[in-house]
């Protein structure tokens, strides 16, 4: 017998309890913020003007919102995400902090079409078989800025691994890639973006393990030129 359920089956988001439980913590600001939100709202922070729209892509639960609204970033915040129970997470807490819940959708990121002038995407392309098809969508809906962060280095590593910490009995595996940087930034180069590499806060630039695997966490800050203001941070 075949069936249609296999996407939320062989998604291991979909399969850790103990991940749920931090993701609901985060929600309710209850654990500490995560480093690379704060990095990445404040690579953010000087292209923004009021009342511009910004994409969380893999946003998890949503509690990115938490690290824009601590900082007075005024952007009307959406949040896409593939795990719909990581998603009742968010649409069940974070309305008590200001964000509706219908603000938080489920979506894989080539379901997106449509603009928004901000995109932030955190240690998501680095799960998936490749950054292509993603990173494309990514940056035609993008009209100002992309902010990722992902593993990256000199040359490219690609691994897919049975993930030892999901809940008991599951056996799911999972890509684990490192994407060499120079590519990256041609691909975002060839869509019309000026980009920067950015050293991870958390990281200093040293590989972490995450589920036993190296990750080089790198931060890209992306932006169209045409739309580029010369106050921010970014190199005119």
């Amino acid at each position: 017998m075949i069936t249609t359920d296999g996407r939320a089956r062989y998604n291991i988001w979909e399969h850790s309890a103990t991940l749920r439980e931090l993701y609901a913590r985060r929600c309710r600001q209850e654990a500490e913020e995560m480093t690379c939100h704060a990095q990445a709202v404040e690579l953010l922070a000087p292209h923004v003007v009021a009342g511009d729209t910004l994409l969380d892509a893999g946003c998890g639960s949503g509690y990115l919102y938490h690290a824009l609204k601590r900082r007075n970033i005024a952007v009307d915040y959406l949040g896409v995400d593939a795990s719909p129970s990581l998603l009742d997470i968010g649409r069940s807490l974070l309305p008590a902090h200001g964000l509706d819940a219908s603000r938080l959708v489920t979506a894989e990121l080539e379901d997106l079409h449509g603009a928004v002038d901000h995109v932030v995407c955190l240690n998501v392309l680095s799960n998936l078989d490749n950054y292509h098809r993603p990173l494309d969508r990514l940056s035609r809906l993008a009209r100002k800025t992309l902010i990722l962060r992902e593993s990256l280095a000199e040359q490219g590593a690609y691994a897919y691994v049975r993930d030892d910490y999901l809940d008991a009995g599951c056996d799911l595996w999972v890509h684990v890639n490192t994407y060499p940087r120079a590519d990256v930034l041609a691909f975002l180069a060839a869509r019309g973006f000026a980009a920067r590499l950015v050293t991870d806060r958390r990281t200093g630039g040293r590989p972490e393990s995450v589920i036993g695997y190296p990750h080089h966490w790198t931060f890209i800050e992306a932006w169209r030129p045409c739309t580029h203001d010369t106050s921010s941070s970014a190199p005119a």
